[in-house]
């Protein structure tokens, strides 16, 4: 049992300043108050106590390729089977993999992520390697799977239903890649299979204008309609919405992820993250390829911060953004899958300690905060 003392808080859901003490005992928040103590004392001195981040969407898979193919386009670097990631996977060795993925998950640990969702590639096979790369490893990872089978014009689909059962007894969800890779029939059998066993269906969906706009001229439907019509428990990027696309988002209850570095890098757009909060939805954020970006949270946030001042005219509000790394993704429909949780009585132990520079809160972490600066991360299962 120990007391963090004399800290900020960002306490609950909505991540509200208090200064008080946290009681925790073998994992667990057992008090929060001015007052509380018990056990071993660590005085923080006014450091900010926050969450510990969720990184919404990676692929680590392709940490053994970092920095390869800069400057080639998102097909020719991403898309399966040809581009430059998926050859890269498949002429790798295990250890290769296993080893480039450790040093990711150590990287985020140090900069204050305890859980990520990763799509996963490389069928059963590949959610076992991250198992593997991962058990000993005070980080969490969320693994989305996928099957070859998913993909083709015309799929056998008793073929893709076996697939993904088989994967869903290992795995917390399915992922394909999108809607230019799979039929309709092959996303409604990953829906309600995922469905079935509370787990999460997710997709990419506008990433880039010409996906977009392909799937408009082919199906008068757009990619983020494609994935709502289809009942997709999450969405990722939503970078270049059309008409009423966020609306029928908002009102969908589907969980959405924006990954803004990676759209940066590929040249495909900036997701309207103001708009998104206007409308009601609260994002994930994620870092996406581990060969487009570092996972350091840190740096996504304040690469958000300044782009959506810059790109669109407009402050976001940063207590919002940094929900987006923490507490969005409380009582979301995948929160049956993801344990994390908001610093509240009851809850789990999971916070980062910074050292204060600054007395907005929010900013002190995302345009202030580095690695370096971090003078604590404790979860459930470790401290560090």
């Amino acid at each position: 049992m120990f007391t963090i003392s004399n800290g900020i808080i960002l306490k609950g859901q909505d991540l509200v300043p208090v200064k008080e003490n946290i009681v925790i005992d073998d994992g667990k928040i057992i008090e929060i108050g001015k007052e509380a103590s018990e056990g071993k004392i660590i005085d923080v001195d006014g450091a900010v106590v926050c969450p510990s981040f969720i990184n919404g969407h990676m692929h680590i898979g392709d940490s053994i390729i970092k920095d390869e193919g800069y400057g080639l386009s998102l097909s020719e670097m991403v898309k399966p089977p040809h581009g430059v990631k998926h050859v890269a996977l498949s002429n790798a060795s295990d250890d290769d993999l296993i080893d480039a993925m450790r040093k990711s998950m150590k990287e985020m640990v140090e900069s204050g992520t305890t859980h990520f969702i990763d799509y996963r590639e490389g069928g059963l096979h590949g959610v076992k390697l991250l198992k593997k790369a991962s058990a000993d490893l005070p980080i969490k990872p969320i693994i989305l799977g996928r099957d070859d089978s998913f993909y083709g014009d015309d799929p056998d689909l008793t073929k893709v239903k076996t697939a993904i059962r088989k994967l869903l007894k290992i795995a917390d969800g399915i992922a394909p890649s999108g809607f230019g890779e799979i039929t309709p029939e092959v996303a409604k059998l990953i829906v309600e299979e995922c469905n079935k066993q509370g787990k999460i269906s997710s997709i990419h969906v506008a990433e880039s204008e010409s996906n977009q706009i392909e799937s408009l001229n082919e199906d008068r439907m757009s990619e983020i309609g494609k994935g709502v019509d289809a009942g997709f428990s999450q969405l990722v990027h939503l970078t270049n919405p059309k008409g009423n696309d966020l609306d029928s988002v908002a009102s969908s209850n589907q969980n959405v992820v924006v990954c803004p570095r990676a759209n940066a890098t590929l040249n495909v757009g900036v997701a309207p993250l103001n708009r998104m909060l206007d409308f009601g939805i609260r994002p994930l954020i994620g870092t996406d390829n581990v060969m487009l970006n570092s996972p350091n949270m840190l740096r996504e946030l304040e690469f958000t911060l300044k782009l959506m001042s810059v790109y669109y005219r407009k402050y976001i509000n940063p207590k919002e953004l940094l929900k987006m790394a923490t507490t969005n993704v409380c009582g979301l429909n995948i929160n049956n899958v993801i344990q994390k949780n908001s610093i509240d009585v009851g809850n789990s132990a999971e916070c980062i300690i910074f050292k204060s520079f600054s007395k907005n809160p929010y900013l002190n972490i995302i345009n202030r905060s580095e690695t370096k600066n971090i003078l604590y991360i404790i979860n459930k299962k470790f401290s560090i």
